[in-house]
């Protein structure tokens, strides 16, 4: 399941990430903040109602906020 689309608050595991739909530096700032399969993953809170944006989630002992375009791109597996 893509990360997006992931339950809030579950913590799952990043099973994969397709860098193809990364920009490059869009895809170096994930990898900067621990985007690498294996990763434990947990979304907190997503946007407004109307809004996806931005997709808050903690990733190891930080909590970061990506856009749901990017969420899209990795895809999450259960612990």
């Amino acid at each position: 399941m893509q990360l997006d689309a992931w339950p809030m608050q579950k913590t799952g595991r990043i099973a994969s990430i397709d860098w193809s739909l990364l920009g490059e530096a869009e895809g170096q700032r994930l990898r900067d903040l621990g985007f690498e399969p294996g990763a434990e993953i947990e979304p907190l809170y997503k946007g407004s109602f109307f809004f996806r944006d931005p997709l808050a989630v903690r990733i190891g002992r930080m909590t970061v906020a990506i856009r749901a375009s990017l969420a899209a791109a990795v895809s999450v597996e259960p612990l």
